[in-house]
């Protein structure tokens, strides 16, 4: 199940270390990634969320395209 982990000024949300980016548009689609990492723990997981980097972001976005929810 999908829990809230981190809000990214773009928007992140993630559990088991994957990103969802939810459009601005509500009649868009949801893009999500596969797992992007692996961590033991919700605390862990909070730490890799909030240090995502803008171009991480971009890079994650890609490859999330044509991974409609």
């Amino acid at each position: 199940m999908a829990e809230f982990i981190h809000e990214h000024s773009t928007g992140v949300n993630s559990e088991d270390g994957w990103l969802e980016f939810h459009p601005t548009d509500k009649r868009k689609s949801v893009l999500r990634t596969e797992q992007e990492t692996s961590q033991p723990n919700r605390i862990a997981i909070e730490y890799w969320a909030s240090g995502l980097e803008p171009i991480y972001l971009e890079g994650a976005f890609a490859r999330a395209q044509g991974r409609l929810l």
